[in-house]
């Protein structure tokens, strides 16, 4: 928990870096989750000696790392979850694919079922029982012989959908162990971060944006020269 590298704070919201593999909230496992942490950073700051409000604003998947906002209060957090419903919060993400995509950039559009029992995604046809629409916008930054790096900003919030709607592009995310079966080898960790995230602050009204690069020394990141290529990308 001393570890928590908070990238900004103020009375109503608190933006910080998710480690890799820690879940965003309490689970089955009963391992320390992001959730628990933050309160646990905010009731050491302030000497909080009962209950710690706390807000998840988004999740990101147990294995995904990088910036995770949370809400302070209750109209924060009320106030932020209607900008996500209403598409008003932009979230980005940077992956590393198996193999190369054409075209370069576009628009992925597919419909998602899950199945609550294997916890696994799949693509399906638009009129199936179950099936919610998922939208990305992407853009390939820099190939590596057979990787791909690519920016990702999701339109829609659906379970494992960066994973699932690249895999169906026949590119399984490097090191994805649920999807990436034949490509990922064991061990290896996903390729897949939350780069950044833009939103209008729930009480100031100002436009906020933050961002946080994967750290390069990891594989597969390290094959890549991230701030320059981020920035030409964007």
């Amino acid at each position: 928990m001393m570890n928590l590298n908070v990238i900004y704070e103020d009375n109503h919201i608190i933006v910080v870096e998710k480690l890799c593999n820690v879940p965003s909230q309490k689970d089955d496992t009963g391992d320390v989750d992001m959730t628990f942490i933050v309160k646990e950073y905010l009731r050491s700051k302030y000497n909080k000696k009962g209950n710690v409000y706390l807000g998840l604003v988004h999740r990101l998947d147990r294995p995904v790392g990088g910036i995770m906002l949370f809400a302070k209060t209750s109209k924060a957090a009320s106030r932020l979850s209607s900008s996500i419903r209403n598409n008003e919060m932009e979230k980005y993400y940077l992956a590393v694919i198996n193999g190369k995509i054409k075209p370069k950039e576009g628009i992925l559009k597919d419909y998602l079922l899950k199945n609550k029992k294997t916890n696994m995604v799949s693509v399906v046809i638009e009129d199936t029982i179950g099936a919610k629409e998922a939208i990305l916008e992407y853009k390939i930054l820099k190939e590596v012989d057979n990787l791909s790096l690519v920016m990702v900003k999701l339109i829609t919030g659906r379970s494992h959908q960066i994973r699932v709607q690249f895999k169906n592009m026949g590119a399984s995310l490097y090191g994805d162990q649920r999807y990436g079966v034949g490509t990922s080898q064991k061990g290896q960790q996903i390729a897949l971060w939350s780069y950044k995230i833009s939103f209008m602050h729930p009480v100031k009204k100002t436009l906020m944006q933050f961002s946080i690069e994967p750290k390069s020394e990891y594989i597969p990141w390290r094959f890549f020269k991230m701030t320059e290529i981020i920035r030409r990308g964007e």
